[in-house]
């Protein structure tokens, strides 16, 4: 049996937000920055990079460590961080890698003759003087680049703006000429930031952060975080440089906005801040993004969730789903680690802030051991109430689930096919400290089914994995 897909794409163990996914000869590619497990900032690792067949997106193998932070002559100590990073291929046939250090306002660019070998420090983007932009007279910092090449020219996308910081303009374009470095063409806003957004399309939606440019046909897609942060939306123009009107949100982090099964202002996941881009593979869109874990927003790992582009060029918003790269319902038998939950939340989730706001009385996605362990996620620190959601799975004949649990914790789980519905069963489970399996003879019924799994009681469970038997 092919092996199935879900989210996150990735092993459990490992922290890739902010995505780029490319699809190089037949294989795609996710570029991405490097968080750390319990790490106490953003971006700490160096880069590394992942790919998969075009044919099986379940088949993802590490590519290894394809660039360091102390590559970048600007930091030799390694004290700033690689942030979120970009790849083009350029009229060389070389791929280029665009980033920006944590704590300086210019663009790095390193090179490599392969998608996912070892890059090498070419330079930074500069004017035909020389001087690096970012640090010219009038010039606003550099941040998020990404990049677009189309014959000779190399389109440029950057910034950060926060909501009331004028000084702050919005998303900038510049065009870069063959060598991958010098401006050919100076700086535009193509987006507003929140303080010059009044009579735009961009109202409520302004830019943040997180550029990324792809292209269908004769239209250029501009990905983008916006100040609302849980959400990825995007904006469409017939030209590179000019003309961007906004469209909508492709994907919320904790499914805001989206009302197929929920009321469109309920959070289901912990939002914050998102990154990342879509792609076509196999004739099939996806939306690359990532959701947050581990009780704050520094250890984030990739999401996938396919969407479509309509005949007039939108893209509805999608749910977050565990279902990922399947591209439809899993299996509704077998064990599923709980870490592929799409949907946790308990009492008060309205009050997830995107800041860091996961504390004791939150449940929370996390892993034994340390950063690089390759130990297996688990949702750990369900008081009564937490719920977590898996969707969705084709059940036939399912009459039975199992649960592996440990903690202190003594109580039951409820067994349910909707956030707030009613409960097909319940499994009582009591304090251990080693993972225990616990089963109840539970119908869920046929067709395709999302499940949720409620604890109640008093103390604190993890949930390791649940179990969908067909006796």
């Amino acid at each position: 049996m092919r092996k199935q897909g879900f989210n996150p794409y990735l092993p459990s163990w490992e922290y890739i937000p902010d995505g780029e996914p490319y699809v190089f000869n037949d294989r795609v590619y996710v570029y991405g920055s490097h968080d750390r497990f319990n790490g106490h900032a953003y971006c700490l690792n160096d880069y590394v990079c992942w790919s998969a067949p075009i044919e099986d997106l379940a088949d993802w193998r590490y590519e290894g460590v394809i660039y360091k932070k102390t590559d970048d002559p600007l930091n030799p100590d390694g004290r700033m961080c690689l942030y979120a990073p970009d790849v083009t291929v350029g009229t060389d046939g070389r791929y280029y890698l665009y980033y920006v250090l944590d704590k300086v306002p210019v663009v790095s660019v390193a090179v490599c003759d392969t998608p996912a070998g070892k890059y090498e420090f070419y330079g930074y983007v500069h004017d035909s003087d020389g001087v690096r932009l970012g640090e010219r007279e009038g010039d606003e910092p550099q941040f998020d680049p990404g990049v677009l090449t189309e014959g000779d020219k190399t389109y440029l996308y950057t910034g950060f703006c926060a909501v009331g910081d004028k000084s702050r303009s919005g998303a900038m374009a510049t065009v870069l000429g063959p060598d991958m470095l010098t401006i050919l063409e100076e700086p535009v806003f193509v987006m507003p930031s929140e303080p010059y957004s009044s009579g735009s399309s961009f109202e409520q939606h302004e830019f943040f952060e997180a550029p990324s440019i792809r292209k269908k046909g004769d239209t250029y897609y501009l990905i983008y975080s916006s100040i609302v942060m849980h959400e990825l939306c995007y904006a469409t123009s017939k030209h590179p440089t000019k003309g961007f009107v906004y469209q909508g949100v492709i994907v919320s982090n904790n499914d805001l906005h989206i009302d197929t099964y929920k009321p469109a202002d309920q959070p289901m996941f912990y939002g914050g801040n998102n990154h990342g881009s879509i792609i076509p593979i196999n004739d099939k869109w996806y939306i690359f993004y990532h959701r947050h874990t581990n009780g704050s927003n520094f250890s984030r790992q990739g999401c996938i969730e396919p969407i479509e582009i309509l005949s007039d060029g939108t893209i509805p918003q999608v749910e977050m789903t565990s279902c990922g790269s399947n591209s439809g319902p899993l299996i509704g038998r077998g064990e599923y680690p709980a870490y592929i939950a799409c949907n946790l939340f308990c009492r008060d989730e309205e009050k997830y802030t995107g800041d860091l706001w996961m504390n004791s009385q939150f449940p929370k996605i996390t892993q034994d051991g340390k950063d690089g362990d390759e130990e297996i996620g688990y949702i750990a620190n369900m008081t009564d109430s937490a719920t977590a959601g898996f969707k969705y799975f084709d059940c036939q004949g399912v009459n039975k689930v199992k649960l592996k649990v440990r903690g202190y914790c003594n109580g039951t789980f409820e067994v349910k096919t909707s956030w707030n519905g009613e409960a097909l069963g319940s499994i009582p489970v009591q304090f251990t400290n080693v993972w225990t399996e616990y089963s109840s003879d539970i119908a869920v019924p046929d067709g395709i089914q999302a499940i949720y799994i409620t604890y109640r009681g008093s103390g604190r469970a993890s949930l390791a994995s649940f179990t969908l038997e067909c006796e």
